[in-house]
C-alpha cells in the first residue's frame, strides 16, 4: 500500500510536469496546425534561464521570467520566421522547427557547457512535505503539483472566460471570420506560439532542479512529451492531460517494481532464462512507446482525438 500510494503521488507530480509540456505542443498544433519540433527545447531553455537567474535574482524570480523570456524568443521566431514559411507546407514548418532546435542544443552548450550545471531546489522547498508510513514525500514534489494544477486553472480561464479565449477558439474553426470581424489572426497564432512556448519554460523551471539540467534533457523528455500527445490525440487539450497522468504513473509505478516481467516463465534454455531475468523496472522507459503502438493499432486517432473525415 505504501510504495502503491507513492507512487500514484510521484507519477502525478511528473504527469503533471509532463501536461506543462504538451499543453503547449497541443495548443500550437491544434490552432496553427505545426508540430513544434523545438518544443522540448524550449524546455531546456527555461531550466538553463532559470539556473542563471536564480543565481542573479532568486528562484522566485526566475519562476516568472524564464517562461517570460522563453515566450518572448518564440513569439520572434513565430513572427520573423515560421510565418514566412507557413505557405510552404507543414512539412517546411517541421524543418524549420527542427532546425531551430538544434540551434538552440548547440547555444546552450556555448553558453553554459556541454555538462550539466547546478541547478538546485530552493532552500525553502528542500525536504518532505509529510511522511507516509515513514517514508517522505519531498516538499518540491507538491511545489510541482501546485504549479501544474495553476497553470491548468489559468489555461482554462483563458481559453472558456475570457475574450481571448473566445476569439482563439474561433480562430481554430473559422480564421477568415475572425478575421472578417477585425481581428488580427497572425497575432493570434504568435500569441499562441508565444503562449506554447512559455508553458515549455515554466516546465523547464519546475523541472529542471528536481530531475537533471543538462544539454540532452530536450532529447530525453521531448520524445515522451510527444508520445504523450499522440496517444491523448492530437490536438486534444483534455487527452492530453489524461494522457500525460497514464504515463507519468506508469513509468512511476514500473520503476519502483522490481520483479521479472516473465516471472511465470518456466527455464526453457539460455533464451528463457535471459528472458527470466529482465525486470519491469529495467523495461520501465520503454513502456510510453509500448503503449503508443496498442493506442495507434486500436485507435490511430488516439484516445480522445477526433478521426479525420
Amino acid at each position: 500500500m505504501e510504495f502503491f500510494t507513492l507512487s500514484l503521488l510521484n507519477g502525478l507530480a511528473y504527469g503533471l510536469m509532463l501536461f506543462m509540456l504538451s499543453a503547449g505542443l497541443t495548443l500550437v498544433f491544434s490552432m496553427m496546425g505545426v508540430l513544434n519540433l523545438a518544443h522540448a527545447s524550449f524546455y531546456m531553455l527555461g531550466a538553463y534561464l532559470a539556473y542563471s537567474l536564480t543565481q542573479w535574482l532568486g528562484f522566485w524570480a526566475a519562476l516568472v521570467l524564464a517562461p517570460v523570456a522563453v515566450g518572448l524568443l518564440g513569439a520572434g521566431f513565430e513572427k520573423f520566421v515560421l510565418r514566412r514559411i507557413h505557405a510552404h507546407g507543414h512539412i517546411a514548418e517541421m524543418l524549420v522547427t527542427f532546425g531551430l532546435n538544434s540551434v538552440l542544443v548547440e547555444l546552450v552548450q556555448l553558453v553554459w557547457g556541454r555538462g550539466p550545471v547546478d541547478y538546485r531546489i530552493p532552500a525553502g522547498l528542500e525536504g518532505p512535505l509529510f511522511s507516509l508510513w515513514g517514508t517522505p514525500f519531498p516538499a518540491y514534489r507538491g511545489f510541482m503539483v501546485l504549479v501544474a494544477l495553476a497553470m491548468l486553472g489559468g489555461l482554462w480561464l483563458v481559453l472558456a472566460r475570457t475574450r481571448i479565449g473566445l476569439v482563439v477558439q474561433a480562430a481554430l474553426t473559422h480564421p477568415d471570420a475572425v478575421q472578417a470581424l477585425g481581428h488580427n489572426v497572425p497575432r493570434v497564432f504568435m500569441g499562441v506560439f508565444a503562449g506554447g512556448a512559455a508553458l515549455a519554460g515554466l516546465a523547464g523551471v519546475v523541472g529542471g532542479n528536481a530531475f537533471v539540467t543538462e544539454p540532452g534533457m530536450a532529447a530525453t523528455v521531448g520524445s515522451v512529451v510527444f508520445v504523450v500527445v499522440v496517444v491523448g490525440g492530437m490536438g486534444s487539450l483534455k487527452g492530453a492531460f489524461l494522457a500525460s497522468l497514464l504515463v507519468g504513473m506508469l513509468q512511476t509505478l514500473a520503476v519502483g517494481i522490481d520483479a521479472p516481467v516473465l516471472g511465470w516463465l518456466v527455464d526453457t534454455g539460455t533464451w528463457g532464462d535471459a528472458l527470466w531475468r529482465i525486470k519491469v523496472s529495467q523495461i520501465a522507459p520503454l513502456l510510453p512507446y509500448l503503449l503508443l503502438v496498442i493506442v495507434l493499432l486500436a485507435r490511430p486517432h488516439g484516445l480522445w482525438g477526433r478521426r479525420a473525415d
